[in-house]
């Protein structure tokens, strides 16, 4: 259980669909310890930052064990650390054992899990494939948005670790399950909704599912 890679990038223009784009997702590997404070990796930031960065998306994981399978959709694509545009490629920690609220140690740093990834047509951009964006969504395979609790630094090698669990055990793929409609379960809903660092805009959209239910 441990960092593969650490990833930063900064906004860069691209052409897509015969127009200019900004877009932060391009990131690069980088060795030895990088800062982890504020909303951010040194090196790193985000283009729009009313859909990406801040607080609750400081930084994004993504589980190595996932690379094999998104090869094979897509081999035209190099998939590796940073294709997704992920800052910390991960081993060891999948969605469905990672829980809104648990608190990890990375490096020196410490992280707490916020909410999954819900992609925009900007991962369309970075495979060259518009058809990337509702397929990620369709698939078990959304990555970890942490918020960062304690600032450090952390380097790839890294050990990543669980130093607490969250006792409500909302999984961060149980998430992606309420977000397409497949799972209405009103006890995981409030649990999510007790869950501090799950974003606010998220518990009010559940809060008002239960008041319809």
């Amino acid at each position: 259980m441990r960092v593969v890679s650490v990833n930063v990038g900064l906004p860069r223009e691209v052409e897509w669909r015969g127009k200019q784009v900004t877009t932060g997702i391009f990131k690069t590997s980088v060795a030895g310890p990088v800062a982890v404070a504020g909303v951010q990796l040194a090196g790193d930031s985000q283009a729009d930052l009313s859909v990406h960065g801040g607080p609750g998306k400081a930084v994004y994981g993504y589980p190595s064990e996932h690379f094999e399978f998104w090869q094979r959709a897509y081999p035209e694509v190099e998939i590796g650390p940073g294709v997704f545009g992920e800052n910390l490629t991960l081993e060891g920690w999948l969605e469905e054992n990672v829980h809104l609220g648990d608190r990890f140690r990375a490096g020196t740093a410490e992280l707490v899990v916020t909410q999954p990834r819900v992609p925009c047509f900007k991962l369309g951009l970075r495979f060259g494939r518009p058809d990337v964006v509702k397929r990620f969504l369709a698939e078990d395979r959304s990555g970890i948005y942490f918020a960062i609790a304690k600032p450090g630094e952390v380097a790839a090698g890294d050990p990543f670790e669980r130093i607490a669990e969250d006792s409500r055990r909302v999984s961060v793929a149980d998430i992606v399950r309420i977000y397409r409609g497949e799972l209405d379960d009103p006890d995981l809903l409030q649990r999510a909704i007790a869950v501090e660092s799950f974003p606010e805009e998220f518990r009010q959209i559940y809060r008002e599912k239960l008041a319809r239910r």
